[in-house]
């Protein structure tokens, strides 16, 4: 067994023996609290919240009030079901296209 020598990946100093140690450190970055946000950023986020909220509610009355069933015609058959039912899975569609969409956009931007 062989005696451990020194790092082949500090670079050595000017005394044998010594290697380099980190860089002293500077000052630290100023972190940005929650209360040092931007007031845009801030109404933006108040304003999708709320456009958010007043589709779930447009959305759930829409539910509520066509309870009849209805005939779903899909690619190799036809299927009764209830309205509420086919709303809801095309909401959740329509939900899943549109962060889908968004990540593609988010991916392309980093790219």
């Amino acid at each position: 067994m062989t005696a451990p020598g020194p790092d082949p990946l500090r670079a050595p100093t000017g005394t044998p023996g010594t290697t380099a140690g980190p860089a002293a450190p500077g000052p630290a970055p100023a972190d940005r609290t929650t209360s040092e946000r931007s007031p845009a950023r801030t109404i933006g986020r108040t304003l999708a919240l709320s456009l958010l909220l007043f589709v779930t509610v447009v959305l759930v009355l829409f539910v509520v009030y066509n309870n009849q069933t209805v005939e779903i015609s899909l690619v190799f058959v036809d299927v009764r079901a209830p309205l509420v039912l086919a709303l809801v899975i095309a909401a959740a569609l329509g939900g899943l296209l549109v962060g889908l969409a968004g990540l593609v956009l988010r991916a392309r931007r980093r790219s």
